[in-house]
């Protein structure tokens, strides 16, 4: 991990939840649909992801890779016409790893009605020097109760995420000892 030397994440100067927190807007058109005549869910996880990206790399200062997306529910359909708002924000943060909570918006274009959710995500993304190696990020620092419930919540999801992957890997070593090929 690139690191300065005898810099920790917790002697980086942190940063606000809204220094990094960012919007995406765009209008979907015919290309974006689906089988159905709807924006295809692959379209909307781009959206997502390029709002998580940003704000990864606003918050760290630099490059940020994608390394898990969790959570991604779909709560209504959006169609031709729609635009579409990803809000995206820094819940949580590790040494080198930051959550992003993103909530997907849609209002018709030429309606002045108000824009629904319709989707959410939470990314985790790795930040990363020049040779692709995890470098440190500053902290995030909530500042209202709802960023310190997403931080809360955030701190829960890893916790959860470990716990899975320790799951797994142990599944799979005792498999393999017992000479199961999979």
């Amino acid at each position: 991990m690139t690191q300065i030397p005898g810099v920790t994440a917790g002697d980086l100067q942190g940063k606000p939840t809204s220094a990094s927190r960012t919007t995406l807007s765009h209008i979907m058109t015919a290309n974006d649909t689906n089988l159905l005549g709807t924006v295809h869910g692959g379209v909307i996880m781009k959206l997502v992801d390029d709002a998580a990206g940003a704000v990864a790399g606003r918050h760290s200062g630099g490059a940020a890779v994608t390394a898990s997306m969790d959570e991604m529910a779909f709560l209504a359909p959006v169609r031709v016409g729609d635009l579409v708002h990803v809000k995206a924000q820094v819940n949580w943060t590790g040494r080198s790893s930051m959550e992003i909570g993103v909530r997907v918006l849609a209002e018709r274009w030429n309606e002045s009605t108000p824009a629904t959710q319709v989707g959410s995500a939470y990314l985790v993304f790795t930040a990363v020097d020049a040779e692709g190696k995890p470098r440190t990020v500053p902290p995030v620092e909530p500042e209202t109760d709802r960023d310190k419930r997403r931080y809360q919540e955030a701190q829960i999801r890893r916790t959860h995420r470990l716990a899975r992957r320790r799951a797994i890997m142990a599944l799979r070593e005792e498999r393999a000892a017992q000479g199961l090929d999979d």
